[in-house]
C-alpha cells in the first residue's frame, strides 16, 4: 500500500497513554470529505496491543474542528482495539458522504488501565484503497 503523508495522521506512533496523532489533516477552506470518492480512516496496529494485566483498554476516536489547536472538537466516529490484537491488525471508519467536517482532521487515542502500550500508523485513505491493501516495506522513496 502506498501511503499519502499528507493523508498520514500517525506514522508507527508509539503509545502508553492518552493522546493526539502525530499529524492533524487540514481539508482547506471547504473541508468536505463527502464529495467524489468515499473516504475512511485506516488504523493499523504495527506493535500488539498490550493485554499483560488485563485491564488495558483503547480507543480511537475521528475528531474534527475548525481550529488546528481543536480546542472545540467533534467526534466523526470511533474504532475499537482490542486488548491482545496482533501487531498487523486493522481497524477501519468510513467516513458517511453526509459529514459535515471541519476544516481539521485528528485522530484522538484514548488508553486507560494498568500498563497500555501500543503502536499503530494511520491515515485517511480512500475506502476502495482499504479493502485492498497489501503492506509492503517502509523507508523507500518514491521519486
Amino acid at each position: 500500500m502506498y501511503i499519502d503523508a499528507q493523508l498520514l495522521f500517525s506514522d508507527a506512533q508509539a503509545l502508553t497513554a492518552t493522546a493526539a496523532s502525530t499529524n492533524v489533516i487540514d481539508l482547506g477552506v471547504d473541508g468536505n470529505v463527502g464529495i467524489g470518492e468515499p473516504m475512511g480512516v485506516l488504523v493499523v496496529l504495527d506493535v500488539a496491543a498490550d493485554g499483560t494485566t488485563g485491564n488495558e483498554t483503547y480507543s480511537v476516536s475521528v475528531q474534527t474542528d475548525d481550529n488546528s489547536g481543536f480546542s472545540s472538537a467533534t467526534e466523526l466516529g470511533t474504532i475499537a482495539i482490542t486488548r491482545g490484537d496482533a501487531a498487523g491488525t486493522k481497524g477501519v471508519f468510513i467516513i458517511p458522504k453526509t459529514t459535515a467536517a471541519e476544516r481539521y482532521l485528528r485522530l484522538n487515542y484514548t488508553l486507560g488501565g494498568t500498563t497500555p502500550t501500543v503502536s499503530v500508523t494511520a491515515m485517511l485513505i480512500p475506502v476502495d484503497g482499504i479493502s485492498q491493501t497489501v503492506d509492503y516495506g517502509s523507508g523507500f522513496t518514491v521519486s
